[in-house]
């Protein structure tokens, strides 16, 4: 307890330090119009729209960046128009014309035009980092996307894409982070060597969102300031100071203290102590965010189906539901989450130590053998892999647990150098293809590939069911479309390298005075432009 208490006079201090630089306010209270949150955002890269693809970073430009198009996140199947006021598509539904809103400025006070809405777009093709497939999956590349998407006026913005897909498909995909729409003027300003202002806007804020972004330390500090220039209403919180807070106890102690506004990584006993507590209040939401483990084929072990099949026999679904996940989650073995088009709701794996060691046996395996696992090191992540690294032990499968920072294991896993990764996956959008392009698709298995989706990066290349999911993907008529992804999570649950084990529910805790904060299905609509004060 006294290391403990260490540590929490440590964050208060460095957090009243914080306010004294930034707001004059040497108090540890939390001022009335600041917003004060702890939050474990390790993973966070890159401040770039182009390159941001972790859970974290995409929050941060969620609430900084407008988008083209949104959705309710209470109701996704409403969709409406952000940077684009309105919209329409040709007959052959390959040209979508968009008309800009009007009276809409960045930041930086300049004007956003249809020109900033075509570069943004045109500059993730051609930067082609970890998000661009969300855009390429459209024919655009980096020699035909200045052609293919183009601004006609300050006011039209036109996109053509090389085939009729869903109705839908393009606009979801434009509600992703890697559509948020980026300052042409003040991006080129810092153009290095061809690089479109990469290096710097990595570091840097370019956009019109309710929110600036104002400092960044990794894994110490984010600071948000109201932009006095929103064209939908200023938010009421001038500053929103986000504190790297790791330990879910801490988050919890300041919360109850009051020294936070908002704690977001509580656990599961947190969760019950302070639901008792009258000073403050649990925000939750269904997210759209699974919980996996998955397998590399290029372990030669990992590589045999029947091993594959052994360790989803051998993870504790119901025990994490019922302990780890008590609250937080509900069970789910399928790639697409509950509440999507087409999601499979079969439940068929349970622990059964027996039919996996037969499984291990049959493969040649019956000795057991040594795998490393790497996870991020957060206590639900990490408790989810102590309950994994148990139940393999009982069918002679040593586990070591490799814990590591959020771009840690990132790096790790997206470089195809892991044997087992524990991991998250949000979807990027509200179509299935999301999901299903990224645990079912790999049309290159190569190192070099331009296309690294999930499946990729751990060697798996279904040929026929990549086929399916792009009939899947060009289907218009919507039960058929949702026949076909019920069809390709059977066969994926039982012969892909994944074992699904949960879906997330996000709770918060908030002090009782905070009202106005969202939770968003996905991970990057978690928003605190409404958040007030009483």
């Amino acid at each position: 307890m006294k290391g403990l208490f260490h540590k929490v006079s440590r964050l208060i201090s460095i957090t009243g330090l914080t306010f004294a630089l930034s707001t004059s306010v040497v108090s540890a209270a939390t001022p009335k119009d600041s917003l004060v949150v702890g939050w474990q955002f390790d993973d966070i890269i890159s401040l770039d729209s182009a390159e941001v693809f972790e859970f974290s970073g995409s929050e941060i430009v969620g609430n900084t960046y407008d988008r083209l198009i949104g959705y309710d996140p209470d109701d996704v199947s409403n969709i409406f128009g952000i940077a684009a006021e309105s919209w329409t598509i040709s007959e052959d539904g390959k040209t979508f014309t968009f008309k800009m809103r009007k009276g809409i400025k960045f930041a930086s006070g300049n004007e956003l035009t249809a020109d900033d809405a075509a570069f943004s777009l045109q500059r993730a093709v051609i930067l082609n980092k970890s998000p661009a497939f969300i855009l390429t999956q459209f024919g655009f590349t980096a020699e035909n996307v200045n052609s293919k998407i183009k601004a006609v006026d300050a006011d039209t913005l036109i996109i053509e894409t090389d085939k009729a897909y869903a109705p839908t498909f393009l606009l979801y995909c434009l509600t992703a982070t890697i559509a948020s729409v980026v300052d042409k003027q003040e991006v080129m300003k810092h153009e290095v060597d061809g690089d479109m202002g990469f290096a710097w806007l990595r570091t840097n804020y370019a956009g019109s969102g309710p929110f600036k972004i104002e400092q960044w330390k990794p894994s110490e500090i984010l600071v948000l300031s109201a932009n006095e220039n929103y064209w939908n209403g200023v938010p009421a919180m001038k500053k929103v100071f986000i504190r790297h807070i790791g330990e879910s106890s801490v988050q919890q102690l300041l919360l109850e203290k009051g020294d936070i506004d908002i704690a977001r990584n509580l656990e599961t006993e947190q969760l019950k102590v302070v639901a008792e507590n009258k000073e403050v209040k649990l925000l939750k939401k269904g997210k759209g965010t699974l919980h996996y483990l998955s397998m590399n084929l290029k372990d030669p072990i990992l590589a045999n189906p029947k091993v594959q099949l052994a360790l989803k026999y051998l993870i504790d679904y119901k025990g994490l539901a019922n302990t780890v996940w008590e609250g937080r989650g509900q069970m789910q073995q399928a790639f697409l989450p509950k509440g999507f088009l087409g999601s499979l709701e079969d439940q068929p794996f349970t622990l059964d130590v027996e039919k996996a060691k037969a499984l291990l046996d049959e493969a040649g395996y019956g000795d057991g053998f040594e795998m490393d696992l790497i996870v991020r090191n957060s206590p639900i992540r990490v408790d989810t892999a102590k309950s994994i690294q148990t139940t393999f032990a009982k069918a002679g499968i040593k586990v070591n647990l490799v814990p590591m920072d959020g771009k840690q294991v990132l790096t790790v896993y997206r470089a195809r150098k892991h044997q087992l990764f524990l991991g998250t996956w949000g979807p990027d959008y509200q179509d299935p293809h999301t999901n299903a392009e990224t645990f079912a698709s790999n049309l290159d298995n190569s190192d070099d590939s331009s296309v690294k989706t999930v499946a990729w990066r751990n060697a798996y290349a279904p040929e026929q069911m990549s086929k399916d999911t792009m009939a899947a993907l060009l289907e218009t008529d919507t039960e058929k479309r949702a026949e076909m992804y019920l069809a390709i999570q059977k066969t994926h649950q039982q012969q892909a390298p994944f074992a699904f084990i949960m879906q997330e529910q996000e709770v918060a805790g908030l002090r009782a005075n905070v009202d106005g904060y969202v939770l968003g299905p996905s991970f990057d609509g978690n928003a605190y432009k409404d958040v007030v004060k009483k």
